[in-house]
């Protein structure tokens, strides 16, 4: 009789989906997202449709419960997924939407098993990790490969799966024996394996060392796995002895080691790649009959024009998070994509806002006293004293031609956060809040403006005088995960203001992601007194978008989190008119009450066109 064959060696059509696996070794956050997303750009610079997966193989089922600290910031997509930042690097550098199937944990993977398990689909069997964890691993790859990820919403025809963590650890071995069953299963000529790895220089000789790398592919190796294209991690270039070297111990030729060293922006590594002949290797590999693009006239542009800049632009981001500047890498790259497209050289100042908070003994510096101060940078490990580091901090925000307030979660810092808001309304400094940041600018505004001093939300206090920030009805306080207003939304934004100046539209989609929001009872009294709420939801009743009446050179703040839909060449509309905006204030300089906010004509569109392969 005929053998068997195992399911795992069928063998797929030649037209079917390519995959490219990228994982890492030696140590973690070596640049495996930014390595993968380049690679996107540029097989999409070479006509084709790309989508990508990140598995991280941590037992949550997505990344809505985890601290900042944890894992960086929560990526939020259009269908409301709570998701690794890495999926933000993908959209942006791609410019595709993707979804929450698009991000693999192992919670997600053994909850999908259990699941099956409980109905009985196993038929009675015995449920293992192989081959029943591996194979549903295999199937859902399979399966999400094929979603539509851009405007044309045509099936993808690459697959980029980044494997989150090291070669090595524990976490990720059922992934990787998965990851070598599925090489086999799709069939060669459609998997193609990038790993990334460190080539360290010991100091104390200046040489480049391969022996990390070495390990690293021994490890992998050992799982099953061998690597078509080496990308190595360093400081300066390899040097050609150092390449030479990794090629004959890891079984490669020369041509597919490539260096991948420190480059002024992340946005050069894409050119990086392409000068090194990676669409080629790639395209090789996977047996894809196209051309790679001569060239990226349009990325290299925006490259150029960051690495041009001369005129600086400093921006304040107010936060409890500053500690870990992956905390809002979103607002981070919105800010950098709206001062690159401006021309201008973002200088981000970080202000904690708890030391914006009266210390015990010390005096608020005057909102009156408007001076350059110095650079603020990083919070010193050797923490001086409280007052010390009062003063600092307002000095920091002082030294700002405008504040931003990003979202967040818990009272720390809220009183800090206020201060700001104030300060910036009453000295005419443009003041972008976002999320949070929106709700504590109508805190300060029913404070110090209506005059309803216990003015609070009922997320820091349960019991205010007055709640102008409530608890969503349809909210859990049980649950955590899963249960905020979530994902895509649409806004209705009133004509003539400034939010539909900035947009040029009156209805807008915007993702979200709050428990808490304005309470509609306070809305008439605000208005009243000049706070407006431009932007509403379909129905009327949620406040997304709340502008000052007074002429006022720039002060909005939105309920929703626009950084997640900003791009390189396409920077959001709000960030673009922020830094805009900010850049006209002269530092030490109060900005004069304009007669009108001139509508702005953006040279770029908001909505993003079909044709992105540049």
């Amino acid at each position: 009789p005929k053998p068997r064959e195992p399911p795992f060696q069928r063998v797929r059509p030649k037209e079917d989906m390519k995959y490219i696996l990228v994982s890492g070794g030696v140590v973690s956050g070596l640049g495996k997202g930014i390595t993968s997303s380049s690679i996107g750009v540029l097989l999409k610079a070479a006509g084709l449709r790309v989508t990508s997966i990140k598995i991280d193989p941590y037992l949550n089922t997505d990344a809505g419960t985890m601290s900042p600290y944890e894992h960086g910031e929560v990526f939020v997509l259009d269908d409301g997924g709570e998701a690794d930042l890495d999926l933000g690097n993908y959209e942006r550098f791609m410019n595709v939407n993707l979804t929450k199937e698009h991000n693999i944990t192992t919670g997600k993977i053994y909850s999908r098993v259990i699941e099956k398990e409980r109905r009985g689909d196993y038929l009675g069997k015995t449920v293992q990790v192989v081959p029943h964890v591996t194979d549903a691993l295999q199937d859902w790859i399979e399966r999400v490969a094929q979603i539509p990820v851009e405007d044309s919403k045509s099936k993808p025809e690459v697959c980029l799966i980044e494997l989150g963590g090291t070669v090595g650890d524990i976490e990720s071995m059922v992934f990787l024996e998965a990851l070598r069953q599925f090489r086999f299963r799709v069939g060669e000529g459609n998997f193609c394996h990038v790993h990334v790895s460190l080539v360290p220089v010991v100091h104390s000789v200046g040489q480049q060392k391969t022996k990390p790398t070495q390990h690293g592919i021994m490890t992998l190796r050992s799982t099953g796995h061998a690597p078509d294209i080496i990308a190595c991690r360093a400081t300066k270039p390899l040097a050609r002895e150092t390449r030479n070297k990794i090629a004959l111990s890891c079984m490669v030729p020369a041509s597919h080691v490539v260096s991948v060293h420190d480059v002024k922006n992340i946005y050069h590594v894409p050119l990086l790649l392409r000068k090194q002949r990676v669409p080629e290797l790639i395209l090789e590999s996977l047996k894809i009959n196209k051309m790679p693009a001569e060239s990226l006239p349009k990325w290299s542009a925006m490259v150029l024009r960051e690495d041009q800049a001369t005129k600086t632009c400093r921006i304040a981001v107010v936060g409890k998070y500053t500690g870990l500047s992956d905390s809002y890498l979103s607002v981070i790259k919105a800010l950098q994509h709206a001062a690159n497209h401006c021309k201008l050289k973002l200088k981000i100042v970080w202000v904690e806002s708890m030391e914006l908070e009266q210390p015990h003994g010390a005096t608020t510096p005057s909102f009156e006293s408007v001076s350059p101060g110095i650079s603020p940078e990083r919070p010193s490990p050797a923490r001086p004293p409280k007052s010390e580091r009062h003063k600092k901090a307002w000095d920091s925000l002082k030294s700002c031609q405008g504040i931003l307030i990003p979202g967040g979660f818990g009272s720390r810092g809220v009183q800090g956060k206020i201060l700001a808001v104030q300060y910036a309304r009453r000295n005419q400094i443009p003041f972008f809040g976002i999320c949070l940041g929106m709700q504590v600018a109508v805190i300060e505004f029913a404070r110090h403006v209506c005059a309803l001093e216990d003015s609070n939300s009922t997320e820091f206090d349960q019991h205010p005088e007055h709640p102008v920030v409530i608890f969503m009805p349809e909210g859990s306080k049980t649950h955590l995960g899963g249960t905020m207003r979530l994902g895509l939304r649409k806004t209705v934004i009133q004509k003539g203001s400034l939010g539909n100046k900035l947009y040029g539209k009156t209805e807008v989609n915007e993702r979200h992601r709050h428990r808490y929001e304005v309470n509609p009872d306070y809305v008439k009294q605000l208005e009243e007194a000049g706070l407006k709420f431009t932007g509403k939801s379909v129905d009327g009743q949620r406040m997304e978008i709340t502008e000052l009446k007074s002429e006022h050179p720039f002060f909005i703040g939105v309920q929703y989190h626009p950084e997640f839909k900003s791009r390189p060449m396409y920077p959001h509309p709000i960030f673009l008119g922020f830094i805009r905006e900010s850049s006209k204030r002269q530092l030490g300089k109060k900005v004069p009450n304009p007669q009108a906010i001139k509508k702005l004509v953006l040279d770029t569109s908001y909505e993003k066109p079909d044709d992105t392969k540049s």
